[in-house]
């Protein structure tokens, strides 16, 4: 019997970010990196994979750990696998691609593109080797980077890459310290960099042999590096690379250069002539009705994901950042459309995701399926651990929660069908010295971080403080009621407080905006 699913929708202690969805079968399956919660860098976890029936996206079942780090041979110095992606060879059998890398990403550009196989899709995995060259060396052409696979009707398909700025800079090839950058960077020489007419970066494409291993045809771009002047100048590649082939059209996903957005390009072949179409869409809502990055929804970060029609539907499957980081990811979905001309008008971001619709105001809720959280000055993060406050999803062992609430902060849930709902109630409690959520990871703030002004401490006393939430139905709408919060005592125990009121029938978002002193912490919210 179906349920009601939100997002995220895997259990809330899971983090997997970098989604690859595919249907094999009777059902949907999703690969993607393993992130832990309140980790210090990505991808601390071994590969695990959920499905769930293509007639019931509320029933997620875990397959298990499909595939260890440790059994790679690489093993060691890089210690973390990166977003993967899983194709159905023309053997019958399950190909998973995959990278390596080291703490922060360091290494991940360097190496070749790593490759297990199974015989279902659910696992488990055994290593297979690397994609290599017809001499059986590594082919390492471009950047091997966020692999993704593709049957494309009997030929196999390989897409990988990535793309920074440094070769757009006035002369760049004469330009010894940007060289040096970049070399590092990827763990090339500088002649092997400069060997490239175009670049060594950019989105790529390699076609296998059936033996899913050996190179068939030389990489090649597909969008060259340099688009200044043309559809993808405002959007640029930056990883994530994902094809789709819909119809006779090929629809190329990636994350772009913006970093908190999935955006998409079409063409009629699989390695040549993209157009881009637009963006579908972005962790902050970004772009969304007009929405400008200064008045983004949450904080925003590294974003990956891709596109997958099941049963019927088509869904874009993409991640949201906790924990201030970004390195506790958990994927979330949304419902797009294919427009009878091919394009896909970017979708907001929802609590209710993969649900039949709207989501039912009736009991319990946890607090941290809140599409949008904001302060209305959230950080940009990339690479990053923020060590200033800011409201976010957290948790404290077993318990989850959104911590750091400060004045003015709103936390928004889309949406939800109202019928006969007499009350609106949370359960809280105030953010003190014995509860508050202290991370153990080492402060990191990327140089590339877009925002990361901090934020002035409260030292405000939390006895006494008049404090309250304001309950809106529209993001800038005018007060509906008002739940009234106690900040006493020492915020071991959560409370719970309710405002009674006839709220009228129909489908709304709900919105919390906090007034007061004090800080705050979340964990559910209830509608009776």
């Amino acid at each position: 019997m179906k349920k009601q699913v939100y997002n995220p929708f895997l259990p809330l202690q899971e983090y997997i970010p970098d989604v690859e969805p595919h249907v094999f079968g009777d059902r949907v399956y999703i690969y993607g990196s393993h992130d832990r919660e309140g980790g210090y860098t990505f991808c601390m976890e071994d590969y695990v994979v959920y499905s769930a029936p293509v007639q019931d996206l509320s029933d997620w079942r875990y397959e298990g750990i499909t595939y260890c780090a440790k059994q790679d041979p690489d093993y060691g110095e890089f210690k973390y696998m990166y977003a993967p992606d899983v194709v159905q060879g023309n053997d019958g059998r399950y190909y998973l691609y995959y990278c390596m890398s080291g703490d922060y990403g360091i290494g991940g550009y360097w190496g070749a593109i790593h490759v297990a196989v199974c015989d279902s899709p659910a696992g488990k995995y055994e290593f297979y080797g690397y994609v290599r060259n017809a001499d059986g060396s590594p082919m390492k052409k471009y950047v091997c980077f966020d692999p993704a696979a593709m049957n494309d009707n009997g030929t196999i398909r390989i897409y990988y890459g990535t793309q920074y700025e440094y070769e757009e800079e006035p002369g760049f090839r004469e330009n010894e310290e940007l060289i040096q950058k970049e070399a590092e960077m990827f763990g090339r020489s500088k002649e092997e960099i400069l060997s490239y007419k175009d670049s060594i970066m950019g989105p790529s494409m390699v076609v296998l042999e059936d033996d899913m291993l050996t190179v068939k045809e030389e990489a090649k771009h597909i969008i060259p590096y340099r688009v200044k002047g043309t559809g993808f100048e405002e959007h640029p590649f930056f990883e994530a690379a994902s094809m789709r082939r819909i119809g006779d059209k090929y629809y190329f996903i990636y994350s772009s250069l913006l970093n908190h957005e999935l955006c998409y390009a079409t063409s009629d072949y699989p390695d040549r002539d993209f157009v881009f179409g637009g963006t579908i869409v972005s962790n902050g809502d970004v772009g969304y009705a007009g929405r400008t990055e200064k008045d983004k929804l949450n904080m925003t970060g590294t974003t990956h994901g891709s596109i997958v029609e099941i049963n019927g539907q088509w869904y874009v499957f993409y991640h949201r950042l906790t924990h201030k980081s970004d390195y506790s990811r958990q994927v979330c979905a949304e419902k797009i459309q294919i427009a009878p001309d091919g394009s896909i008008a970017q979708t907001e971001i929802t609590s209710c995701g993969l649900n039949d619709g709207p989501l039912t105001a009736n009991g319990n809720y946890p607090a941290v399926i809140a599409c949008n959280l904001t302060n209305g000055h959230m950080p940009h993060g990339c690479n990053s651990i923020f060590p200033f406050p800011f409201p976010n999803v957290t948790n404290l062992g077993n318990e989850r929660f959104i911590a750091e609430i400060e004045e003015g902060t709103l936390i928004g849930y889309k949406y939800f069908t109202f019928s006969d709902v007499k009350a609106i109630g949370v359960r809280y409690r105030a953010e003190t010295e014995a509860n508050r959520v202290i991370s153990q990871a080492p402060v990191r703030i990327d140089e590339r971080c877009m925002e990361s002004t901090q934020i002035s401490d409260m030292t405000q006393e939390h006895a006494g403080c008049d404090a309250y939430f304001e309950i809106r139905l529209e993001e800038n709408g005018e007060e509906m009621a008002r739940i009234p919060l106690d900040l006493s005592g020492t915020g071991k125990d959560w409370k719970t407080e309710f405002v009674k009121k006839d709220f009228s029938d129909g489908v709304y978002p709900v919105y919390f905006v906090y007034h007061g002193a004090g800080r705050l912490q979340l964990k559910e919210i209830i509608f009776e």
